[in-house]
């Protein structure tokens, strides 16, 4: 059977103070997020800084977070790494902790392969975990499409639960959406293309996995209820709105993840919910004219006042 988890489950960002987890802001943070009244929550994600964490801090992450979490929603945590025998580590390392509903893996991104090898690092993870298995669709990171035709194989043969799909590919994702209905919906299905979260939901998305819900959690959980009771103009005004907040990433002179998780950073700080905006080494925080972009946007859309 596939996952039960739908509706909107954001990638959780991190909270640093002098290179180390600040845990006072990431407890206020989750409750923040919990309050708002998401569904699920996703830890050591890319927006979760799992690129940037030892294996120690992945550990302290999880263990912070089922202790915060206290099986309120679902947790879902990244195993993300650039081989199969590593992933599977992650993996043991997250079930010795426990409270994970399941664990999140990208395609292999070091020594490439083709869809062979994809396919076959998948089942390897699934033989060895009896936690629920996401497959995270992220080309831009890991150099490699998991097509609609692998994951619906992997979904039939109960391999994975469900996709996080942040490839930005819209149309592969509406014939995933497709697929998944005319197979009997083996796959939850969720969308981390977080400006276009309407259209998603249109072709058929359980949920969202986005990253800007970490500064407008009640945004995307309004959208959701909207979209629950069909009601398609408030799903569509919701959206136009958080596409506007998403602008705080437009800032100058920084690109990539500096620009987009430091912008989610700066916003949490200017809110109070993040007690410093602190990025990991060798990332510098936004600051100067950026900070007051992000401050402008905000007050535009009506969070900060």
């Amino acid at each position: 059977m596939s996952s039960t988890i739908r509706g909107v489950v954001p990638p959780l960002a991190i909270p640093l103070k002098d290179s180390e987890l600040d845990v006072p802001s990431l407890e206020r943070h989750i409750n923040r997020m919990i309050d708002a009244g998401l569904d699920g929550l996703f830890v050591s994600g890319s927006t979760g800084e799992v690129a940037f964490s030892t294996a120690e801090r992945r550990a302290q992450i999880q263990r912070e977070a089922v202790r915060i979490v206290d099986g309120r929603v679902p947790l879902l945590v990244g195993v993300i790494d650039t081989e199969t025998e590593r992933v599977i580590e992650n993996i043991k390392a997250v079930e010795e902790i426990g409270g994970a509903t399941g664990v999140v893996a990208t395609a292999p991104f070091y020594a490439l392969g083709g869809e062979t090898e994809v396919e076959r690092h998948f089942r390897l993870l699934k033989e060895n975990t009896s936690l629920e298995l996401w497959a995270y669709d992220i080309p831009v990171c890991v150099h490699t499409k998991l097509s609609p035709d692998l994951l619906m194989r992997l979904g039939r043969d109960g391999v994975i639960d469900g996709v996080k799909d942040s490839s930005g590919d819209d149309v592969a994702f509406r014939w995933l959406c497709r697929a998944n209905e005319a197979a009997g919906h083996p796959l939850q299905l969720l969308t981390g293309h977080e400006v276009v979260v309407d259209g998603a939901y249109m072709s058929g998305a359980d949920g969202s996995v986005p990253g800007l819900a970490n500064v407008d959690p009640e945004g995307y959980v309004r959208q959701w209820q909207a979209y629950e009771r069909r009601d398609w103009e408030a799903v569509r005004t919701e959206q136009d709105r958080l596409a506007d907040l998403m602008r705080i990433v437009q800032v100058k002179g920084v690109q990539g993840f500096g620009a987009g998780v430091g912008a989610f950073k700066a916003a949490l700080h200017l809110l109070g919910v993040f007690d410093s905006p602190e990025m990991p080494r060798p990332v510098a925080a936004l600051e100067g004219d950026n900070v007051e972009h992000v401050a402008s946007v905000l007050r535009s859309v009506g969070l900060l006042s």
